[in-house]
């Protein structure tokens, strides 16, 4: 037997050493621990239901987390059990983030690795994978994140690392690897793996998926977030040829992109042939598409949402969405006046990386009313305690329905009048009234 079977025969081995249920792997939580979970799909949702259930036995448990989905700790009365710091709200973190059950933490996604190494200590770390390989190497898969940040804190630290092996998940390639002698403890588990439904594309969001599309030129990079408005910018570059992506968010769209044979990476100056991404949302398409597929490479998100490496690709395009902007260009894209809805993510990173990029663009995007249209989103001020997601600095086009205002560049009254101009014309009159009053026109 040569020295390379042993060496397979070893992992296997320790395995099968380390293999336990999900209760098991709970039990080794203590009082006062700090855990780190990925975000979306890399949550370890059977360890996270397992700790869930024995929360009454622990006290000042703290867990770090962008995104989460599974609610079970998500109630007043876990408060003195496990207490949630969140990273980016959703719709399972935010009513317990309002209502103070969960604290939030602002922060720059691609930070989120460097202020773990900083301040947040990793006690256990936790984490979907996907099957072992003969080498005896998981990958990150769907999630990588900050994820492999927390499990190198952890090992450091003398903590332990608990990976959920599930066959659905996809094996990806780049830097999303993770050996067996890393970890402490393998949960094994074959649920489904948790889709996102794709969101109808309303006439607005068509609209303004059609102005961007014109101002992408054929060759260049693109970044886009999740939601109406990025799967209408996808459908509308369905034609566009030689296509690049360097984004935070493997989607759908992007994969229907690679498919048609709008995105092939040809032209990027940095990964040639290649769509670089750190996390993944979508349907099991994205999944399987993902699997083993040589031109995605998965990184971690200090490196794919870094604004200097973002601004070393020449023609980059970033494509984001916010809730309201006012007449100077500063946008609010993740709360509702002090009410936190989301997070900065990696908005601010690829704004301020695209205008680092030579021949590069931003876009902030948002329907010009709400509420039915009886409200504009274009403002003279933001509302009172608004977060400032993106500011005046850095904001390049604002696009709604209406058109496209550029701000980069531009005084403040011309922001305010460009502003004005792909405002909603029902708020135009009192917009041009604000902007007087405030001498911006």
């Amino acid at each position: 037997m040569n020295v390379v079977t042993l060496s397979k025969k070893n992992f296997q081995q320790e395995y099968q050493q380390k293999l336990c249920t999900a209760a098991e792997a709970a039990s080794i939580v203590r009082s006062g621990d700090h855990l780190c979970f990925p975000l979306g799909v890399g949550e370890p949702t059977l360890l996270v239901k397992a700790l869930a259930a024995r929360k009454r036995e622990l006290e000042g448990v703290v867990v770090n987390q962008q995104h989460h989905l599974c609610p079970d700790y998500f109630t007043e009365d876990s408060v003195p059990h496990i207490k949630v710091n969140a990273w980016f709200t959703s719709h399972v973190s935010r009513e317990a983030v309002q209502k103070g059950w969960a604290d939030f933490v602002p922060n720059h996604f691609s930070e989120v690795p460097k202020l773990m190494r900083e301040y947040w200590p990793v006690d256990v770390a936790g984490t979907v994978v996907s099957p072992m390989d003969e080498y005896g190497y998981f990958t990150c898969s769907l999630s990588v994140g900050y994820t492999m940040e927390a499990i190198r804190k952890a090992v450091q630290t003398g903590g332990k690392v608990v990976v959920q092996v599930n066959p659905q998940c996809p094996r990806t390639h780049g830097n999303c690897h993770i050996h067996i002698s890393e970890v402490t403890h393998i949960i094994e588990c074959d649920e489904p793996l948790k889709e996102q439904d794709i969101p109808p594309i309303s006439p607005i969001e068509e609209a303004i998926g059609g102005y961007i599309a014109e101002m992408i030129d054929d060759g260049a990079t693109v970044q886009m977030g999740w939601g109406g408005i990025p799967n209408a910018v996808c459908n509308a570059l369905l034609k566009k040829k030689d296509l690049g992506i360097h984004t935070e968010l493997i989607s759908n769209g992007i994969v229907d992109l690679m498919l048609a044979g709008a995105v092939n990476n040809s032209r990027k100056n940095l990964h040639r042939g290649k769509t670089v991404g750190t996390f993944a949302l979508g349907t099991r398409k994205v999944f399987d598409f993902m699997n083993e597929n040589p031109t995605i490479e998965m990184h971690p998100v200090d490196y794919v949402n870094d604004p200097y490496v973002i601004g070393q690709i020449d023609n980059m395009v970033a494509i984001n969405a916010t809730i309201q902007v006012d007449l100077l260009g500063q946008c609010c894209s993740e709360s509702f006046g002090h009410l936190q809805w989301s997070g900065t993510g990696g908005q601010a990173d690829f704004a301020r990386g695209a205008n680092r990029s030579r021949g590069g663009k931003a876009f902030i995007c948002t329907a010009a009313t709400a509420k039915n249209g009886t409200i504009s989103c274009i403002v003279p001020t933001l509302a009172p305690g608004a977060s400032i997601t993106t500011s005046k600095n850095d904001v390049d086009h604002v696009v709604t329905e209406f058109g496209v205002a550029k701000l980069r560049g531009q005084t403040a009254r011309q922001r305010a009048m460009n502003l004005i101009n792909v405002a909603h014309p029902d708020f135009r009159g009192e917009l041009m009234e604000a902007a007087r009053r405030m001498n911006r026109i």
